[in-house]
């Protein structure tokens, strides 16, 4: 059985899409379409940019909270000798 890089079922990724919509616009802007199948062609362009928001958010949304927890992780923890700020010297020679 052949294996395929699509998720989510047989949903196109954002690339895809993207591709398909171009597609769709160059189909377009040639011209020679009959009025009908211009409309037709163009709905499924407005669907397909559609799809392409909606996945760009999720994408954000996303990268967002992968940013968020890596600062959780990126913070030294509190008292960590080799964070303290000017207190190098003092926790060294004191006891």
């Amino acid at each position: 059985m052949k294996r395929t890089a699509k998720k989510d079922g047989d949903e196109p990724g954002f690339d895809a899409r993207l591709e398909r919509l171009e597609n769709l616009v160059q189909e377009l802007e040639t011209g020679g379409l009959g009025l009908e199948p211009a409309i037709s062609k163009y709905q499924e362009g407005i669907g397909e940019l559609k799809d392409c928001h909606q996945l760009l958010a999720g994408y954000r949304k996303r990268v967002e909270e992968l940013a968020q927890d890596a600062e959780g992780i990126l913070r030294p923890f509190e008292g960590d000798p080799d964070f303290a700020a000017g207190g190098d010297s003092t926790a060294a020679g004191q006891e």
